[in-house]
């Protein structure tokens, strides 16, 4: 059965579920594109060749599964309250609020229409991410007490450090600073820049450290935006555990007899140096491999093949009630992720305190 749902908005990452629809049709169709205007309706489906309206309820004629909203943090709640009095399944792009009281306000009606929201965090889907979640799994790690993430800014980082550290709803105490420098720009949305052009880049650090019954768990926060599309600013990425530590692609580990061994996580992208059409097939781990990527052999990105996975997720959501990303946990993170903004921006210690959705 296919996947089929209605996009509420327009833009950037709206445009990944166009994508992905295009990319996967016998897996994903979008009913509808719903939109401000009736001029920039027009313009949608003539573009993406799907049928496009600035009526909601013509678009819920279409009768999907749920509707993704791709909208500003500005409107997000308003919208989503809306769709949640109409009884209409929502997957709502990140973050689902622009501060905390709109968090609270945002819970308070969910609660009172019983909604029923997941949150697009695709980030722990992709490719590398799962994998990584994968090996801890496994136990080659043990408890794993200690993230450094560099790779993901707010809300997306502290889902990360949330799933990796096993964090539930512990407060913690955050500290941070941000930095700047000079920066060669290589590559952004707009595509690559090869003038040489100098840029002023921001490099933001925090510490978050949460209170948990045994030990303190530790995440160190250390991220510059143009990371997400920079040739020359990678990901780096450390996660220490009892047993055994990530560096990026290696894994160092004890064996069941207390050996010490080092394994490098090994990526099967299809069509690299023959004739095969490109497509990432998984990742292996020694002689196992850790992630299978679902959508194979469609051509997608690990991020389109995360995106993907959310939108097959939310149809089983649904379907059985199985939530995967639901709106507590993405308030939590969001919460946390304001926290951390504002021990950046103050360079002042700040505790969080449990919220009306953890209790």
């Amino acid at each position: 059965m296919k996947t089929r749902f209605i996009v509420i908005g327009y833009g950037w990452r709206a445009d990944f579920f166009y994508r992905i629809a295009k990319l996967a049709p016998e897996r994903f169709e979008i009913c509808a594109g719903v939109l401000r205007t009736k001029e920039r309706a027009q313009q949608v489906a003539e573009e993406q060749k799907v049928f496009a309206t600035e009526d909601l309820e013509e678009a819920l004629k279409t009768e999907p599964d749920f509707a993704v909203l791709c909208v500003p943090r500005e409107i997000v709640k308003d919208y989503l309250v809306q769709l949640m009095e109409k009884g209409i399944p929502v997957l709502t792009e990140t973050p689902p609020g622009k501060d905390v009281p709109e968090l609270q306000e945002l819970w308070r009606e969910t609660v009172r229409l019983k909604g029923r929201v997941q949150v697009l965090e695709q980030y722990f889907l992709q490719p590398y991410y799962a994998a990584v979640q994968e090996i801890i799994r496994k136990g080659y790690l043990g408890e794993v007490s200690y993230v450094m993430l560099s790779a993901l800014h707010g809300y997306h980082a502290v889902s990360m450090y949330r799933k990796l550290l096993g964090i539930g709803w512990e407060n913690c105490t955050i500290q941070g600073k941000r930095f700047f420098a000079d920066l060669t720009a290589t590559n952004g949305r707009a595509g690559f820049d090869h003038s040489g052009k100098r840029i002023r880049a921001e490099r933001d650090w925090a510490s978050l450290e949460f209170e948990t019954e045994n030990a303190p768990k530790t995440a160190l926060f250390d991220f510059s935006g143009e990371q997400y599309f920079s040739t020359i600013r990678r990901r780096r990425w450390n996660i220490q555990g009892s047993r055994g530590e990530v560096n990026d692609d290696w894994v160092s580990y004890l064996t069941g007899e207390n050996q010490t061994a080092r394994q490098e996580m090994r990526r099967l992208d299809i069509g690299l140096n023959n004739n095969s059409e490109w497509s990432h097939r998984g990742i292996m781990f020694g002689e196992h491999l850790v992630y299978e990527n679902p959508f194979y052999p469609a051509r997608m990105n690990d991020d389109e093949i995360a995106v993907a996975s959310c939108l097959e997720r939310m149809k089983k959501y649904v379907e059985t009630g199985e939530e995967f990303y639901p709106l507590a946990e993405a308030l939590q993170d969001t919460y946390l992720s304001f926290l951390l903004e504002e021990a950046v921006q103050s360079g002042k210690e700040i505790k969080s305190e449990t919220q009306e959705w953890a209790k």
